[in-house]
């Protein structure tokens, strides 16, 4: 008997298998364990996933000029003479010319690349995007990641793939109400396509608290709450558990993840290192004009690196080159995101801020390193805690709720579990110590999800998400 679990995150994705004896870890990239959640699709609709997917990506749009032509979507015709009654040979005279919509297609656009799709899966207004003409269901956009970890686990796996528990945030992104149930049927509908038939759901912090309590280490009995903070959503739970029982007494969750503080050192960091704040300087109708830069403009595509090729044409280069026309110490700025745009650069610029991010963890300040930008400047831990600001609040927030669902205070609380790749920035590690001093421990950031719904998976433990509370037993330590 084995047990098989998949942790599909918005960012990075996980799967493993368990024995009933040790949890194996399935490698779903060559070289990891861990799979960027990413799907390419190509004009002839042909798809990569993954990290290979990424690199296609970016390789195709480097140094590529974008020209947007506007979509046609009908013609109109307009009788300009009539036919003869007295010639039977003559016709009526027709123009004809093509009616544009309000959007504009990339005609050269050699592949598309979606990441973050996890966030449209509760949000009943996104049915179907549009691929290159054709409209593709969101859990289109998923199957292929799904088929692609499911042809990797079953070669490993001693016996069938006969049932996945598969992971889920606490509340999926999103405002509607029922947006956890359109999820979870969408999620199913291509498990089925990927052909994962057997399935069942269960809370992501519920299934890392379940990897702990299988460790050697975790205590006999308690109350443990666990945060796991990934590049998407924060989810808590607070887990009560004596021998081989326990029960979830509350769960709790954000649309706040690593993805979030990325952009926001980007913009922070790096935005003025570009332009941002500058003058813009032109000469129309003969008279001088000054007006601030409209970086605005540029905000939203360049924090969203999959769409930062859009800004290679000229309606927005035209006005970086007037920036570095003008000279002066601001055209260096404006030369760093000339050469951002046009050799599409933001991802490598966001790989630069994780790396960073992730030494402020253990270092008071380190060096963000851009040098295709030129770009060298020095990062503190205290920026970096200064920037969080809010999100702290935020925490600070949500770990009051998910105790008081829970009928518990903080001193109620025996073991904290810190998990997911944002849980190891050292503002995140402070405030638990804060609330939970002497009480937190770290718990394999990137793959305890993953193990822990292998657990679950082998054990048959169900986890219901209308009510978060449900009794099962766990396996002795």
């Amino acid at each position: 008997m084995i047990g098989v679990g998949i942790d599909f995150g918005t960012s990075n994705s996980a799967a493993a298998w368990y024995d009933g004896e040790s949890v194996h870890l399935v490698q779903l990239e060559p070289d990891d364990v861990i799979m960027p959640t990413a799907t390419h699709l190509n004009r002839e609709l042909e798809t990569k996933t993954g990290q290979e997917a990424i690199l296609q990506y970016i390789e195709e749009n480097r140094d590529r000029i974008v020209e947007l032509t506007p979509e046609i979507i009908g013609k109109s015709a307009l009788l300009t003479s009539e036919a003869s009654a007295d010639d039977p040979h003559s016709e009526a005279e027709v123009a004809t010319e093509n009616v544009y919509g309000h959007s504009w297609i990339d005609r050269g656009m050699p592949g598309r690349l979606f990441r973050g799709v996890k966030r449209l899966l509760g949000n009943s207004s996104v049915k179907r995007l549009l691929v290159f003409s054709y409209p593709f269901r969101v859990v289109a956009l998923i199957t292929p990641i799904l088929l692609r970890i499911r042809d990797t686990i079953e070669p490993c796996l001693p016996g069938p793939l006969e049932e996945v528990h598969f992971g889920h945030p606490v509340m999926f992104e999103g405002t509607e109400r029922h947006r956890n149930d359109l999820a979870f049927a969408r999620l199913s509908e291509a498990c089925e396509h990927a052909g994962i038939s057997k399935l069942s759901f269960y809370a992501e912090p519920v299934a890392a608290t379940l990897s702990y309590l299988n460790d050697v280490r975790a205590p006999a009995s308690g109350r443990v709450l666990t945060l796991d903070f990934g590049g998407g959503t924060l989810d808590l739970s607070v887990v009560e558990f004596s021998g081989t029982n326990f029960e979830v007494l509350s769960t709790a969750g954000l649309s706040l993840g690593g993805d979030h503080i990325d952009q926001l050192i980007f913009s922070e960091l790096v935005f003025p290192l570009l332009g941002k704040g500058e003058i813009w300087s032109r000469v129309s109708d003969g008279k001088l004009i000054e007006t601030e830069f409209p970086f605005e403009d540029f905000e939203d595509k360049l924090l969203n690196w999959a769409v930062t090729y859009i800004l290679n044409q000229n309606q927005y280069r035209a006005k970086v080159a007037d920036c570095i026309r003008n000279g002066g110490p601001a055209a260096v700025k404006f030369e760093r995101l000339d050469d951002l745009i046009s050799h599409n650069y933001s991802y490598l610029v966001f790989q630069a801020i994780k790396d960073a991010k992730a030494r402020l963890s253990d270092l008071e300040e380190t060096i963000l390193d851009i040098p295709e930008l030129d770009i060298a400047i020095t990062f503190t831990r205290i920026q970096f805690e200064s920037m969080m600001s809010n999100m702290l609040l935020q925490i600070d927030e949500v770990l009051s709720r998910v105790l008081d669902d829970a009928e518990c205070s903080a001193n109620d609380i025996d073991v904290v579990i810190r998990t997911g790749g944002s849980s190891q920035i050292a503002a995140v590690k402070h405030k638990l110590e804060q609330w939970f001093p002497g009480r937190v421990t770290e718990h394999d950031p990137f793959t305890s999800v993953a193990a822990g719904l292998a657990i679950a998976s082998y054990h048959g433990y169900e986890f219901n998400a209308g009510t978060g509370a449900r009794s099962n037993p766990v396996v002795d330590s």
